[in-house]
């Protein structure tokens, strides 16, 4: 269970800084070249008075290559795509909470970022009420307090379905950055992550 809860902290930390590398799409240096195949031997040619070789033509360079990008990004995000609803994620949503990004969770899961200028101490007493529970409080530095929903299956599950409630003011920071261009507020005192319960698999046919 702790391991769970640490792996939900962790995943939002991961994204407030978009850390994550896509994979080199060109070989390394350090992997064997593919190896060449000899070609066939041309047949001896009669002897011809010798010629003038022609002068060479200018070599080009070869065109660089593309450049693979720097990070993963988000399956979405609130400049380009609706925002999901309570309905849609089967969770409470703070009230004026604004969409930041889905991201892809694997399994077929997927976690859902909005960010609030209300401070952590008030999202943790609105989700206390409103999941009728007290959750935990996974991380004092930064804090950061989680509250389950439902029941977790690591076997088919990549998080534990429930609400993380991230303070991003701690240690003197402004706060995370907002993703929209020129959107208001500029950062987010407080990061809700959503991990909503993945869909039910269809049933096996007879």
């Amino acid at each position: 269970m702790r391991r769970s809860l640490g792996a939900i902290a962790l995943t939002i930390s991961v994204c407030a800084t978009s850390a994550a590398q896509t994979p080199q799409p060109f070989p390394r240096a350090s992997q064997p070249a593919p190896a060449q195949t000899p070609a066939p031997a041309r047949p001896a040619e009669p002897a011809t008075p010798p010629l003038r070789q022609p002068a060479p033509a200018p070599t080009q360079a070869a065109p660089a290559p593309p450049q693979p990008a720097g990070n993963a990004q988000p399956t979405s995000t609130g400049a380009d795509a609706a925002a999901p609803t309570a309905q849609s994620l089967g969770l409470p949503i703070y009230p004026a909470a604004q969409y930041l990004s889905t991201h892809d969770a694997g399994r077929g899961q997927k976690y859902v970022l909005f960010g609030t200028t209300a401070s952590f101490a008030d999202i943790v007493v609105y989700y206390r009420t409103q999941l009728k529970g007290n959750g935990d409080l996974v991380f004092r530095e930064p804090p950061t307090h989680t509250f389950e929903v439902g029941r977790f299956r690591e076997e088919t599950m990549a998080f534990p379905p429930g609400v993380t409630v991230k303070d991003f003011t701690w240690g003197g920071s402004m706060g995370y950055t907002n993703p929209t261009l020129n959107g208001q507020p500029a950062r987010f005192p407080t990061v809700i992550m959503f991990v909503p319960q993945p869909p039910a698999p269809a049933p096996a046919a007879r």
